[in-house]
């Protein structure tokens, strides 16, 4: 018997249900609404088309076109979803207000930009950075007037991303944060200390400064906080996001403890035949078993992935997430997996850690550069917790670590880890395999 599903969002979640949905039931009806005409898109890659190395176009892995023809997905753009009934949703579009009905709900739509109680937020060159017209926002702005100073405010991953991308185009670039550092909530002080030190060669880091206005005749000129005022010819604001719950609430979905909607295992809401992923769910910490909202990328797709397999019948579970995560700024690494210290002490575990300086390669081949990494374990079990690293060639490292976390390694398990060896990629005793004899097992 054909079914109707209706999904609400076309990124990476609702994508990636919407075709496993037509992957195993050919026949069923299924609808996507994407309030915007962006599909599958990659809000990653907003600050590298605001850099200028990668057309707007690029954004959208596959276009429209794909999904309805090869895929038969009934893909409506500019489509916005204004009304949640059982069975029915409304939809304004291009044409005016349509209802459909369901037999399966998906919310995948996302989450927006959080954005702080500022005066002249709404003056013309203020932007957010969450979605790619953002970025094609930005990239027309800067045609047409003539952009010198450029104020980023906020001081976490997108904050840093934004402002890699004016100061690679040669901008006098101002990044202000209240907080006391930058990436407080993911990183420990030695890493942030590594990072600010490398955001100072390049930019006007103010930390500790509250934003309090927004100034600028016909646009804006300049930002005002609490200790000083900046030039500004654009401004972006990058003071975090939160889920878009509007519509589940509608539905009385619950909503979690995070403030993004509860689901279990296999994707499911509070309400039969509803389901939610990507960014506007919450799921659990591998490590913690806690409830945890990470509004990540690959997390998403997989999500959309396990949602798209239940509905159609085939069951599968999502086990969680580990945070794991990586940015980059100029040509600084940083990125983590699992918890941090500070993470790990509010959780109540009694923790050791180590921090170490390592080369990414032997001393005598070069090419060689710094990376530093801090490990968290458990002192009673000895279970590694998390990881973080800066620098060089991070990555390998990240990755590896997260797949020992999800394994439950030990230390020791770490110590012993058969990693690869040749001196054009890693020293003898790699950086991990080091950390984990400092740890001490």
């Amino acid at each position: 018997m054909s079914r109707r599903v209706v999904i609400i969002g076309g990124g990476a979640a609702g994508m990636s249900a919407a075709s496993r949905v037509k992957r195993l039931k050919p026949d069923w009806d299924v609808k996507v609404f994407e309030a915007t005409e962006w599909v599958s898109h990659a809000p990653c890659g907003v600050p590298y088309v605001v850099e200028g190395i990668s057309p707007k176009e690029k954004l959208m892995h596959y276009p429209p076109e794909f999904f309805r023809k090869k895929r038969g997905i009934d893909l409506h753009l500019n489509a916005k979803v204004v009304e949640v009934e059982q069975g029915q949703v409304r939809v304004q579009e291009k044409d005016g207000e349509h209802k459909y009905e369901w037999d399966y709900l998906v919310f995948a739509n996302g989450a927006s930009p959080k954005l702080p109680p500022i005066e002249g937020i709404d003056l013309k060159g203020v932007f957010t950075a969450d979605l790619p017209p953002d970025a094609v926002a930005i990239r027309e702005y800067m045609q047409e007037y003539d952009v010198k100073d450029v104020v980023v405010i906020g001081t976490g991953y997108i904050a840093l991303e934004m402002a890699e991308a004016f100061v690679a185009q040669g901008k006098n670039v101002t990044l202000i944060g209240r907080s006391e550092r930058v990436l407080r909530k993911s990183y420990d002080k030695e890493i942030t200390d590594i990072v600010e030190a490398k955001l100072r060669e390049h930019l006007n880091l103010r930390l500790q400064e509250l934003t309090i206005r927004i100034d600028g005749k016909e646009r804006v000129e300049k930002v005002v906080t609490d200790a000083n005022e900046y030039k500004a010819d654009l401004v972006v604001i990058a003071t975090g996001i939160k889920p878009n719950i509007e519509l589940a609430k509608q539905l009385g979905v619950r909503i979690g403890e995070t403030g993004a909607i509860w689901t279990n295992e296999k994707m499911q809401t509070s309400v039969e035949n509803v389901y939610a992923a990507g960014d506007v769910a919450e799921t659990k910490h591998i490590i913690t078993g806690r409830r945890v909202w990470v509004p990540l990328a690959p997390p998403g797709n997989k999500m959309g992935y396990v949602a798209g397999s239940n509905i159609a019948g085939k069951e599968i579970r999502f086990p969680g997430v580990l945070g794991t995560s990586i940015t980059k700024f100029m040509d600084l690494e940083i990125g983590k997996t699992g918890l941090t210290e500070s993470e790990a002490l509010k959780e109540g575990y009694d923790v050791k850690t180590a921090f170490i300086e390592a080369r990414t390669k032997p001393h005598y081949y070069p090419g060689g550069k710094k990376i530093w990494l801090k490990a968290v374990a458990d002192k009673e079990t000895n279970r590694l917790l998390g990881l973080q690293a800066v620098g060089s060639d991070v990555l390998p490292r990240i990755d590896a670590f997260a797949v020992a976390l999800q394994a439950g390694f030990t230390v020791k398990d770490l110590f012993f880890a058969d990693l690869a060896y040749a001196p054009p990629f890693a020293p003898v005793w790699d950086p991990l395999i080091v950390l984990a004899r400092v740890l001490k097992f």
